[in-house]
């Protein structure tokens, strides 16, 4: 089936950087556009960013715009987020998701930073 593993989260300094993958299986990773969000402690989920299937396009939340990449290797069918400048705010699990608000979406388990200050 379709599933969507994220890793490389941790514990980091603030002002550090981190590099977050999300593998993806049972689906031609190719054609379909990829996201990630995050979920803080006592917070609403926060949509990060979006990127389509050849890479042409890629949308950023204000808080990530400027700090943080979105990227995939199709060949691999692996995305990435390359997260840079961190601070205590950015501390939540992050998770990718395939589809966003689509009837075929479909997330990950999450990966959870923690940033200490």
């Amino acid at each position: 089936g379709v599933e969507l593993v994220e890793s490389g989260g941790g514990l980091v300094q603030s002002g550090g950087s981190l590099r977050l993958s999300c593998t993806a299986s049972g689906f031609d990773f190719r054609d379909r556009g990829m996201s990630w969000v995050r979920k803080a402690p006592g917070k609403g989920e926060e949509w990060i960013a979006d990127i389509t299937p050849d890479s042409r396009r890629i949308w950023y939340s204000d808080s990530a715009r400027g700090r943080f990449t979105i990227s995939r290797d199709n060949a691999r069918s692996v995305l990435y987020l390359q997260l840079n400048r961190l601070t205590s705010e950015d501390t939540a699990m992050y998770y990718c998701l395939k589809d966003r608000h689509m009837s075929t979406e479909v997330r990950g388990r999450g990966t959870q930073v923690t940033v200490s200050s």
